[in-house]
């Protein structure tokens, strides 16, 4: 199996940043798409972003995938070395203020559907103030 570990998250006001890491251990080499998604209270878990991972693309044949609500704001990457996925997060807003999950696809070229992965983390609060 595969286990997950985020970090990073904490208090911020409106227009700062933060950067989240997700440490993964045990079967990573199992591992197609890290992906990260976000649920605030009384909402439905929401797709952040992702990245393929050891040379795989997400299903739109890219390395990267973001949400329309974060792209030029947010920043994913990944350091093989070190097992591990970030995700910058600049220019803050209110509406970014949800327990951020990061997960791993069980198969290539995984989309946005929370469905498609696998292995989930416990989670890391982001608060952001005005």
């Amino acid at each position: 199996q595969v286990q997950l570990v985020e970090s990073g998250g904490g208090s911020v006001q409106a227009g700062g940043s933060l950067r989240l890491s997700c440490a993964a251990s045990g079967r990573i080499f199992s591992s197609y798409v890290v992906g990260w998604f976000r649920q605030a209270p009384g909402k439905e878990r929401e797709f952040v972003a992702a990245i393929g991972w050891s040379g795989d693309v997400t299903y739109y044949g890219t390395i990267t995938d973001y949400a329309d609500s974060v792209k030029g704001r947010f920043t994913i990457s990944r350091d093989n070395a070190k097992n591990t996925v970030y995700l910058q997060m600049n220019s803050l807003e209110p509406e970014d203020t949800a327990v951020y999950y990061c997960a791993t696809s069980t198969f290539r070229r995984a989309g946005r559907y929370p469905g498609n992965y696998g292995y989930w983390g416990q989670g890391t609060q982001v608060t952001v103030s005005s």
